[in-house]
């Protein structure tokens, strides 16, 4: 038998090296996620390498449970510790009985491309995504496209915590050679564009430096690649195209080379960020009003889904209500967002984080950094006397905010959103201002999106994949009142002691 998995456990010490560390907040909405750790850190590690094949273990117990053929694709990102994570969880996926197909080096949308070329219904991507260095985690699935949910996550995390395990004969290992070639063809299969475009390729020395600047030149771009070669230390910054410090080096790149637009991909490659060609670091939410525009002209009365956190221009653009375009505000996740894509038969899915959902006939549901930033350089091609900035200008004119994100324990978060909400809620119902304003409308669909009589709104939320809370503001009015409102929401979060400083704010 396997050792049931403790929730602690020093490092440098006997148990560390002889028990499997699991700790439960690991276990998150839609994937996992764990602290490492790293040399002289004085934080505790969440994981060890025999919690890893644990987790390896609960997922093959859950696929046999769920009635699923046992292949899996496996892969993992760049990272200094990621293949020997990789390496443990595939060590219990086969003592699980599960029939390992290993893509190596990998993307996640690659991992996803490869559950349909490879004929699997389930993947166990390694990555930490835009998570700093020190983190490291698994995204999951067992039913393309689709990637687990709170159910799956919940089931999984009490198989693995119980230490239910059931060893089944019949693993086997496969290594898949030369997969990101397969890829990549597919990836460019049908795209050509004819306007002769040159594009910045950043990278953060992240996972998607080796694949994301040749597919880009077989779609036609001329590409400056901006920190591209691997380098697991991530020396200039987190490739995490919502950060700031990304977007101003892509933007001095652009300045720079004269390109037409800059494009950066997070850590594992299903992001993608954007700057014009004036550098201007265009927030996704509002490239995908650009995208959904561009689409609504091809595929009339096209049905899109957006998170929480966008902009409500999907609702109040006249380009797209003329269309006969419709938008789903839903759930902030990639999987919520992917599994409502295919739920509405949506045309395409955009977060304001920079995942992008493209579904039939243009893609098959999931996200793709690389497919993304296709669909901008074709966008470009379709309005050849238009640049990437003239396109931004056409959107009517919001002020809208970076995704803040202030400090919260894993374990108080979700509690601190539950009385965030409660009181927003009771200030509605009474009829309290906010920020100056009647509250016209609130969405707790995923915790509270609050909307004041101008149209100006926040939103706060727990972050499903740090401990942290997630906030957004936005005006269709001024800067001053998109101010107010975060002043506002800020108090109100304020309240609650647990809530620590914002990683960017304006």
């Amino acid at each position: 038998m396997f050792p049931k998995p403790v929730a602690v456990a020093a490092p440098n010490s006997l148990e560390f090296e002889t028990r499997p560390l699991v700790k439960p907040t690991g276990f998150r909405e839609y994937d996992a996620r764990w602290w490492l750790g790293r040399p002289g850190d004085p934080k505790a590690p969440e994981l060890n390498l025999m919690g890893v094949t644990a987790l390896g273990l609960g997922l093959a117990r859950l696929i046999v449970e769920r009635g699923i053929p046992r292949d899996i694709v496996v892969g993992h990102d760049f990272r200094e510790y990621s293949l020997a994570i990789k390496t443990a969880l595939t060590a219990g996926l086969l003592a699980g009985g599960a029939k390992v197909h290993d893509i190596g080096l990998a993307l996640s949308p690659m991992a996803y491309f490869a559950q349909f070329a490879l004929d699997c219904q389930s993947v166990a991507m390694v990555t930490a995504s835009h998570n700093e260095n020190g983190w490291t985690g698994v995204k999951m699935g067992c039913e393309r496209p689709l990637t687990f949910g709170p159910d799956e996550m919940a089931r999984l995390r009490d198989i693995v915590l119980s230490g239910d395990f059931k060893g089944e004969g019949g693993g086997s290992y496969r290594y898949v050679e030369n997969f990101p070639s397969r890829y990549a063809d597919d990836l460019v299969e049908g795209h050509a564009i004819k306007r002769k475009l040159k594009v910045v390729a950043a990278c953060g020395n992240g996972t998607a430096g080796p694949f994301a600047p040749d597919v880009l030149r077989r779609i036609g771009c001329e590409v400056i690649e901006l920190d591209t070669n691997l380098d697991h230390s991530f020396p200039r910054y987190n490739p995490n195209p919502e950060d700031m410090e990304m977007l101003h080096a892509i933007r001095d790149a652009v300045l720079e080379h004269g390109a037409d637009v800059g494009f950066g991909f997070d850590g594992d490659g299903d992001r993608c960020g954007i700057v014009d060609n004036e550098g201007r670091e265009i927030f996704a939410d509002k490239i995908g009003v650009m995208l959904a525009r561009d689409l609504s002209s091809i595929y009339p009365n096209a049905q899109f889904v957006v998170d929480v956190k966008s902009t409500g221009l999907f609702m109040t653009d006249p380009v797209l209500n003329g269309r006969g375009a419709r938008t789903d505000y839903w759930k902030t996740g990639h999987s919520y967002i992917k599994r409502r894509v295919n739920e509405l038969s949506a045309i395409a899915g955009f977060e304001k984080s920079g995942h992008f959902f493209f579904n039939t006939p243009i893609g098959r549901g999931y996200d793709d950094g690389l497919m993304t930033a296709i669909a901008v350089a074709e966008m470009l091609d379709r309005n050849p006397e238009k640049s990437m900035a003239d396109l931004y200008r056409d959107l009517p004119l919001t002020y809208g905010s970076p995704t803040m994100s202030p400090h919260c324990p894993d374990e108080v978060k979700y509690g601190v959103i539950d009385r965030v909400v409660a009181e927003i809620v009771a200030m509605h119902a009474s009829g309290e201002p906010l920020a100056g304003q009647p509250i016209a409308d609130i969405v707790t669909v995923n915790g509270v999106r609050v909307t004041a009589e101008d149209g100006t709104w926040g939103l706060v939320r727990a972050s499903s994949n740090k401990p942290e809370l997630v906030v957004v503001v936005e005006s269709p009015v001024s800067e001053a009142r998109k101010r107010e409102m975060f002043e506002a929401v800020d108090t109100i979060l304020r309240r609650n002691g647990e809530v620590g400083a914002y990683n960017q704010t304006l």
